[in-house]
């Protein structure tokens, strides 16, 4: 767009928060802005509900802190009087057979020293991560798997045991799928320039110290993070946007002279610009018309799937452990992959529901197809088998949810960066359209918001938001490790 901009007419496809977030910004700037959502409600993967008289969010839960865009959007449409850190950030991890604290003093399970992870590592484990000093250099090239890199320098037990559930509360993937330059890229590019892996944790952990990082590291929202979307619409439309939801797009086209044709239903829109905000496999079906090398690379964006079972209990019927929750590591046989005590890590639900507990767990991951085949009660049948063997809690619950996300996270493979990267060269040949996502730069709240924002600049004429998202890895980092 060029200097007309301030009146132009954009089109944002998709209403989740990456979309809204556009619109906001887009009215910010001066645009007429029309927001098109194929589903009935806006907020995409974040979703609020209630169970047994409680609000939670049925979907993603919290905000990565550390980074600005999810916060300040928040501020910015008249929530800063709900921003609320977690009561808690103590944690554990269900392994051999107990729940044990989740140890301190590493990269998303990557340790700098040993010294933290008996019980959770076998004593081989261990002395395997101190012959990572002796071992040669290990060659990463332009990107390779967190598990297999991890594994080489470490062993196999660190990746089982540590990385694979905390990668999996983010990507529910798989840690030797899983491009380390994508979902790691603090890690990849001090692993880049040191010979030991553990020495390069605890530069990455001397380095954040000298930055004094200080505050909490995950926010919520009173009342649940999915009414972050709710109040962006509220503070769109107030601005004059419009927003239709039930409103597939079915065409979209450029125009002669410049510009787009948009076609929902039986309505034809004519825009100045286009930002499609729609997960991978529906920019591709948009694009195929217009850049089929676009839609090509977004058709090989793989997804996983994956199930959230909200319980909640009579507050005297339980006897929680302490902490927020617990990961459990796959190669442990359990079916729920997390559980988060919702009452004990937001203290606004414990404020709210005085004589409630809310637990959830989440289920399945990426290749894993037959547990979500199951019925919803057969999924809270085996969620409460294995809280009961985790934490010993056998009460019925006073209500259940299931809440299935079918092809919900975006999977980031080795050579992740490379397809985005082809992705922006395609569409960048075409004038006036850009994308954002989770499929692009990071699956959490604030990385979503970030690419919308950076798209925004795009159709303005200024991709210096994108060159950042692509030249700084570390701005690709997820906000929402939410189990």
């Amino acid at each position: 767009m060029s200097g007309s901009a301030t009146t132009g007419h954009v089109v944002v496809i998709g209403a989740g928060i990456a979309g809204l977030a556009a619109a906001h910004r887009l009215l910010q700037r001066g645009a007429r802005v029309t927001v098109l959502e194929a589903s009935g409600r806006v907020g995409g993967k974040l979703l609020p509900g209630e169970i047994a008289g409680a609000r939670v969010d049925l979907g993603a839960e919290s905000m990565l802190a550390r980074r600005p865009e999810a916060v300040g959007l928040a501020r910015e449409v008249g929530l800063t009087e709900r921003l609320q850190p977690p009561a808690t950030a103590t944690a554990s991890i269900w392994t051999r057979g107990a729940l044990r604290p989740m140890p301190k003093g590493h990269v998303m399970g990557v340790p700098g020293t040993a010294a933290a992870l008996g019980g959770v590592l076998s004593e081989e484990g261990l002395a395997r991560i101190e012959r990572d000093a002796d071992l040669p250099r290990t060659e990463i090239g332009d990107d390779v798997a967190v598990g297999e890199y991890v594994a080489a320098r470490l062993g196999r037990e660190v990746v089982d045991r540590l990385i694979e559930p905390l990668l999996g509360g983010v990507y529910a993937g798989d840690a030797y799928r899983i491009s380390m330059r994508s979902a790691v890229p603090q890690l990849f590019q001090a692993a880049k320039t040191h010979t030991s892996l553990t020495e390069a944790v605890r530069d990455i952990q001397a380095r954040a110290a000298a930055h004094q990082q200080t505050g909490p590291v995950f926010m919520g929202l009173r009342g649940g993070v999915g009414s972050l979307p709710l109040a962006v619409a509220e503070s769109v439309r107030a601005r004059g946007g419009e927003i239709v939801t039930g409103a597939p797009v079915t065409g979209l086209r450029r125009e002669g002279a410049g510009g787009w044709r948009v076609v929902t239903g039986d309505r034809t829109l004519h825009a100045d610009s286009v930002i499609v905000a729609v997960p991978a496999p529906a920019a591709a079906d948009l694009l195929r018309g217009e850049s089929p090398g676009a839609a090509a690379e977004l058709a090989g964006v793989e997804y996983a799937s994956m199930a959230l079972v909200t319980l909640a209990y009579h507050r005297a019927d339980t006897d929680l452990p302490a902490g927020s929750g617990f990961l459990v590591p796959p190669v442990d046989g359990r079916t729920i992959k997390a559980s988060t005590f919702a009452s004990r890590k937001w203290g606004w639900i414990a404020d709210e529901n005085p004589d409630v507990v809310v637990l959830r767990t989440s289920v399945g991951r990426y290749g894993e197809t037959a547990i979500l085949e199951r019925e919803d009660a057969d999924l809270v049948e085996v969620s409460r088998h294995d809280l009961r063997q985790a934490t010993g809690l056998d009460a019925r619950p006073l209500e259940t949810r299931v809440t299935r996300w079918t092809d919900g996270l975006p999977q980031y493979p080795v050579g992740h960066h490379a397809r985005v990267a082809r992705i922006r060269d395609h569409v960048a040949k075409l004038p006036g359209i850009a994308v954002c996502g989770a499929q692009y730069d990071g699956v959490g709240i604030p990385a979503c918001i970030a690419s919308a924002y950076a798209a925004v600049d795009q159709v303005y004429g200024d991709d210096r938001g994108v060159q950042e998202l692509t030249a700084n890895p570390v701005q690709s980092l997820h906000g929402g490790a939410g189990e």
